[in-house]
Parts: C-alpha cells; structure tokens; sequence
C-alpha cells in the first residue's frame, strides 16, 4: 500500500471511530488508538509502521502539546508548580520500586528489571491532554497539576534513563563526563525555554506582523514550535516538551487566539490522528497467550502504580480527594514517551526481544485505559476551570 492510500485509510478510519466513539461516549482517542491495533500488524496488518509515518507521529504529537501550551494559562503553572513536582516525584518513585520489585520477582534479571521500572515512570500527557481538552480543564487546578507534572516527570525520566544506560547500556555512549555534559545542556535548555517565553516569542511575532503575507504570524509560531522541539531533543529531551514550551511562549503574544484558530483544525484533522494510530500500530499477537499472564499483571500495576503515586502526591499538596483522583488518573497513560524510552533501551541491549514486545503490549493497554479512567474522574467531580 502506497503512502498516500495509508493516510486515506488512516484519515477515513479514524473519522469514523471518532464518530462511533461519540456515540458511544468515550474519548475519541480510544477509538484512533483501536484503528491502528486494528490495521496494523496485530490484526489485519494493513498498515506497518514506516520511516514517514513515524515522522507524521511524531509532528502530531508536537502539535498536539504545542496546543495544549497554548491553552495553558502560564500564571495557573506557576500556581500549582508545588503539587506539580510532588505529583511527579510521586508518580515516578512508585512506578520504578513496584515494576522494577515485580519484573524481578517473575524472573527477569536485574538490568532489564532496573529498566522496566524506568520505562513506567514515564508519562505520556498528550492522550490526557486531549481529554482535558475535550472538558475545558486543561487550565483547571487538576489539569495545570497534570501539565506541569508531567513536565518534571519527563526531566526524572530522562535522568533515570541516562544513567541506566550509562552504567549498564551496551550500545551507548557512556562516562561521567558524557553524564555531566547531557545534564548541563539540558539545563541550558530550560534556561532558552524561559528566554524563549520572555522576549524571543513576543520580538518574533512583533516581526511577523511587518512581512506582507497573510501566514506569516502562522509560519513564525511553527518555527518556534518545530524549532524548540528540535532544541529539545538535542539534549536528550521529548520533542513534545519543547513544543509545549512553545505554545506556552506563543501563548504570551497578542497573537495567541489566531495562532490556535490557524494550527489546531489541520493538527486535529491530520496529524494527530496518525498519532494516535501509530501507537496501535505497536501491537503484535504473536506469543501472545503464553505471555498473557504477564502482560495482564503488568499492566494492572502500570495503572495502579501512576494513579496512586499521582494521586498521592497531589493530597500531600492540598487537592480534595475528587481533584487528586484526576490528577492521578490523568498521569497513567504512557504513550509515546514509554515508547520511545522502551526503543532506546531495546537498541542499547537492555531488552531481550521477547521482553520488549510483551513490555510495548503492557504500554499500549494502559494507555488504552488511562483516558477511560480519567474521563470517569472528570464526570464525577464538579470541578471547574478556574
């Protein structure tokens, strides 16, 4: 199948689970993440994941957490930062003891254990953030909690992650040296990210309203976007981080609703979808009942273990016990960035490729669940944006 008939298929498919999801009054999400199990390899393998359709993913999911920084109310961040790094220290710390604890007591050695637990203490915030979306909370206390959690818990992860594969990785580079320096330009990026937010932004779009031609506010903000994605990968961070950083900053300007009316309808209707696709397209079948067992018990205490440690974090700040149920249920799912960390850690020889495939289904169900749950905590509180 060319790519072109891909996109039709996945454009056409996607349209009518949304539909159906509707319908049925679950998250739309639930629906795109089905069609790619669906025609991907898992089921009637259609579609196989690609070099350009890994590209078109990963644009979604840029553009989906560059929206959701632009919808953030910057001054709502900067409230709730405290529950947010307890939320996050919360919600890594559990994951890594527990998963870690029972990947070795079912017979795994110890580094793929150690890694296991690294590979859980991500959070994948973009499928929450669609739900969010969805019931104008994102801007709420739970959701700006979520938001900026989310964040710290992408920086601890990419530390664990750094060291595990510095100390025990095979097929990466490693050294103290190499460690310091990865640290250091990280640092330097959250120091460009708040430059960006403070006087790049506004200087550029103030520059775009000089050049005669009617996209140019809408070019300069991609740049932005695509640039500090790009910025952020390069020290070793999750593009979407760095264009979440971007909305934040494109946020600031005058130019924020025309931004959101220009980027959002082409993001929803083309990339996104791909997206969400592309983590179905993960699943595999194969040696499926014999590891069953462990795929089921896994993603049990995937899901418990960011839910509690979530919602732990936010009653030791303060939150009601309605609002910290939806700030833990909204850091369960893992997505792209255990994805990403599960690839990483395959390629550095950390993984045998039984243990990957069984660790990408765990990954891909509790994603699944993860924006189930957290529409059933939003529906049964009165929670309100604020």
């Amino acid at each position: 199948m060319s790519f072109i008939a891909t996109l039709i298929l996945i454009l056409v498919a996607t349209t009518l689970a949304g539909h159906f999801s509707a319908r049925l009054a679950i998250p739309a999400v639930i629906g795109e993440l089905l069609v790619g199990i669906v025609i991907g390899p898992g089921v009637l393998n259609w579609v196989h994941p690609s070099t350009i359709l890994t590209a078109f993913a990963n644009i979604g999911v840029i553009l989906l957490m560059f929206m959701a920084g632009l919808e953030s109310d910057l001054n709502q961040l900067k409230k709730y930062l405290k529950p947010a790094l307890a939320t996050a220290l919360c919600g890594v710390l559990l994951p890594v003891a527990v998963m870690s604890t029972t990947s070795y007591l079912l017979g795994d050695g110890i580094k793929e254990a150690l890694f296991i637990g690294v590979i859980f203490s991500a959070t994948s915030v973009s499928i929450s953030v669609a739900v969010l979306r969805e019931f104008k909370m994102l801007n709420s206390r739970p959701g700006a909690t979520i938001l900026g959690a989310a964040v710290a818990d992408d920086i601890i992860g990419v530390v664990l992650l750094s060291v595990m594969i510095a100390v025990v990785g095979s097929g990466a580079t490693s050294g103290n040296n190499s460690l310091l320096l990865q640290f250091l330009l990280q640092a330097a990026f959250f120091i460009a990210a708040y430059l960006v937010v403070r006087w790049v932004a506004p200087i550029l779009m103030r520059v775009s309203d000089r050049l005669l031609i009617p996209s140019a506010r809408t070019v300069t903000a991609m740049v932005i976007c695509l640039g500090m994605a790009e910025l952020a990968e390069l020290v070793g961070l999750s593009g979407a981080i760095g264009a979440f950083f971007a909305g934040i900053a494109v946020a600031q300007t005058h130019v924020k609703q025309t931004i959101d009316d220009h980027i959002e309808p082409i993001s929803n209707a083309f990339f996104v979808p791909v997206f969400f696709v592309s983590i179905g397209l993960s699943v595999s079948f194969t040696n499926f009942l014999s590891s069953l067992p462990y795929i089921l018990l896994m993603t049990v205490l995937a899901v418990a273990t960011k839910w509690i440690g979530g919602e732990a974090g936010a009653q030791l700040t303060g939150f009601k016990r309605s609002q910290a149920r939806i700030v833990g249920t909204g850091m369960i799912a893992r997505g792209e960035m255990a994805l990403i960390t599960a690839q990483i850690g395959f390629g550095a020889h950390l993984l045998p490729k039984a243990l990957y495939v069984d660790i990408i289904f765990v990954i891909v169900l509790a994603t699944l669940a993860a924006p189930l749950l957290l529409r059933w905590s939003l529906n049964g509180t009165n929670e309100t944006a604020d």
